[in-house]
Order: structure tokens, then C-alpha cells, then sequence
């Protein structure tokens, strides 16, 4: 099987990689996010208006480039090696994705909207008492005349504070169903309650109190929203992962460089073997991820069953690895592995919450198991 990728692949990451080694700093976008509006809003139109990387997946005729899901894979590992914090995965991904298999009427402007930059898309789909079984929907949304009328709680709606747009999954007469709602002004019946998460970035949990919906709002046909869920949450989990292989493998050369400068006995620490035995293991960690994200990638398009298959074995060997690496680079920096003064406490915090998004590490382990008994 040939993995090379070609010269515009080729040409899309190198070019997004060099924007964020010269125009993306750390410490600026931590002060964003702890500070200011939690994302830079600049560097977001730049993604959009001197990358093209927001519509690398979309259809030329809403402004896209026509890409896939390799595309998709070096822009999530390039953006999750500069540890940005800009809702890439949620917005231009998962709910490009949702938007876009709809066939709606109200879908194509957003879409536009998405691959200008002028747009942030959150997908508010999980709730307290189903966690990540996102098929056991609560929340209702009932016809009132030409309208709808939505009831219920959402938690952890990844980057709802910044987001002009929500997609909201509800139960229908007729199964789950999708919403769109503009949130550029928050509509009455919606109650947002804001937080910080412990990777900074931004999330909330909504209050939905019959929050009136014009008929359009609907995406597609009534109860039959959840395959295009379940897709979009396999491609969602799928672009974490490649973020995570990016994240490693800047706390795996930032460790290795450290282990070369740090003194201990008057030699440096990467001299001893038992140390250079704990980074060939956080390597071999690294180069299996790799490897079951590009087996993730390569099946996205497959059918149902195989593409849960591919994308939770992916899923489950990303959460071991992250925990693996970054528990070790911060036990192998000594003290300073957890202070925000160096990057590698920062990656430690992405790598702990990627274990969670799209479907924990367990419920990626149990599905799979589920999916291969014979």
C-alpha cells in the first residue's frame, strides 16, 4: 500500500507548518486562551483567507478546495504540533461534515461561512446521563405550528462560547434529529454557562427551555440525523488522533533535546541507557499512533462497520500513547515537566484531554471489542 502523499499534499502541510513556526506563539495564544476571547480570531482568518485550510474538505462550490481525509490528517497533525487551540476539528470537520451530508437549504451559506473564517460551528450532542453514548438523546424538539420547540441539557459543548452557530441533536417523533441554530444572538430559551477547560480552550454546558426554532432549523429528514452523527463523530475522533500524533511528536523531540542538555553526574541524562530505553519505548508508542491513524483515515469512506472498527482501534492505541508520552516527558523533565513555563506541560494537558474527545479511550476499547467478536 502506498502511504506518500502527493505534491499538493505535500505542498498543503509544509505551507501550513511554516505559517505556524513563524505566526503561531505559544505563549500568545495562552494568554488568548486564559485571558482574552480564548481563540485569536486573526489567526483564524488567516487559516481561511492565506491557507484555504477551512475549506480543505469542503466542495469547490461553497468556497472549498475539494480535499479528504488525508488533507484533513496533515492539517489536524501540523495544527496539533503548534498546540492550536482555534476549534479546527469542531468547526471545519465535524460540523462541515454534518452540514454538509444534510442536503439542507440553510446548509450551504453556513458552509460558505465556514470555509471564509466568518463562522465557528459547535456540535452540542452529548448529555449527563448518556456521556458518550451520544445515540441516547433526552433532549426533545416538538412542532408548534411551522416551528419547532427544543427541551433539554447539553454538557461539554466544545467552543460554544465563540461559536456564531450550534448544532443541536434532539429526539423527533420519528428518531434523532439535528438543528441549526444561529447563537450570533443568543435567542431566548438558550442559556449558555461558560468554562474553561483544563487544556484551555473554551466549552459550555446549555440550558435548552423552550427554545423556539423556525422550521428550517431542521437538517435533513426528520429522526434520521444519527448515521451522519455517528460519521462525523468517527471523523472527528479520527482528526484528534492525527492532532495527537502532532502533539507527541513535539513532547517526544522536546524530551529528547532536554535529556541531550540536562546535566546529572556531569554527563547529560540522555547518556544512561535506562533513559534512552524509556524514549525508544515513547517512540515505538509514537510510530504505532501513526499507524493506526493512517488505517483510521484510510477507511473513513468504507462502510459503517469497518470505519467504527478502524477509527476505534485508532482511538484506543491514541489514548494509550498519550498517556504513555506524556507522562513520561514530564517525569523525564523533573519538576518542570509541570509548570506553565515550559511547552511540555502545555502538550500534557492536550494530550490528557484528547483521551476524552469524541469518545474516551474506554468506550473506543469496548467498542471495538463489540465490533470484532466474532
Amino acid at each position: 500500500m502506498d502511504f506518500t502523499f502527493s505534491a499538493e499534499q505535500e505542498l498543503l502541510r509544509d505551507g501550513l507548518s511554516k505559517f505556524l513556526a513563524g505566526r503561531y506563539d505559544l505563549e500568545t495564544s495562552r494568554a488568548a486562551a486564559k485571558s482574552g476571547p480564548g481563540w485569536q480570531p486573526d489567526i483564524w482568518h488567516s487559516f481561511a483567507e492565506e491557507l484555504g485550510i477551512l475549506g480543505a474538505a469542503l466542495p469547490e462550490e461553497v468556497g472549498g478546495i475539494g480535499g479528504g481525509a488525508v488533507e484533513v490528517m496533515l492539517i489536524a497533525e501540523a495544527l496539533g504540533h503548534a498546540l492550536v487551540i482555534e476549534p479546527y476539528v469542531d468547526t471545519a470537520v465535524v460540523a462541515a461534515g454534518l452540514l454538509l451530508r444534510s442536503g439542507s437549504t440553510a446548509a450551504g451559506p453556513v458552509l460558505e461561512e465556514i470555509a471564509s473564517g466568518t463562522a465557528i460551528v459547535a456540535l452540542a450532542a452529548a448529555e449527563a446521563e448518556s456521556g458518550d453514548r451520544w445515540q441516547d438523546v433526552q433532549t426533545t424538539a416538538s412542532r408548534d405550528g411551522d416551528n419547532w420547540v427544543l427541551s433539554g441539557d447539553k454538557i461539554m459543548v466544545m467552543n460554544a462560547p465563540v461559536a456564531t452557530h450550534l448544532l443541536i441533536t434532539a429526539q423527533t417523533a420519528g428518531g434523532i434529529s439535528l438543528f441549526l441554530v444561529d447563537v450570533t444572538t443568543l435567542p431566548a430559551g438558550l442559556t449558555l454557562h461558560s468554562y474553561r477547560t483544563v487544556d484551555d480552550r473554551r466549552a459550555a454546558d446549555l440550558e435548552l427551555r423552550e427554545l423556539r426554532l423556525p422550521g428550517d432549523a431542521l437538517l435533513g429528514a426528520e429522526g434520521e440525523a444519527w448515521p451522519s452523527i455517528a460519521q462525523a463523530r468517527d471523523e472527528g475522533a479520527t482528526a484528534v488522533c492525527a492532532e495527537a500524533v502532532g502533539n507527541m511528536r513535539k513532547v517526544l523531540a522536546d524530551t529528547v533535546e532536554y535529556a541531550k542538555q540536562r546535566q546529572q553526574f556531569g554527563q547529560p541524562i540522555g547518556s544512561f541507557q535506562a533513559l534512552q530505553h524509556r524514549m525508544v519505548d515513547m517512540h515505538m508508542e509514537l510510530e504505532q499512533s501513526v499507524s493506526a491513524v493512517y488505517l483510521a483515515v484510510l477507511n473513513l469512506e468504507t462502510d459503517a462497520h469497518t470505519r467504527a472498527r478502524s477509527v476505534s482501534a485508532a482511538k484506543a492505541t491514541i489514548g494509550r500513547a498519550a498517556r504513555f508520552i506524556g507522562q513520561n516527558a514530564v517525569q523525564l523533565h523533573g519538576g518542570m515537566g509541570m509548570t506553565e513555563e515550559l511547552a511540555i506541560g502545555h502538550y500534557f494537558k492536550r494530550l490528557t484531554a484528547v483521551q476524552y474527545e469524541y469518545g474516551s479511550t474506554d468506550y473506543h476499547v469496548t467498542r471495538y471489542a463489540k465490533l470484532t467478536r466474532g
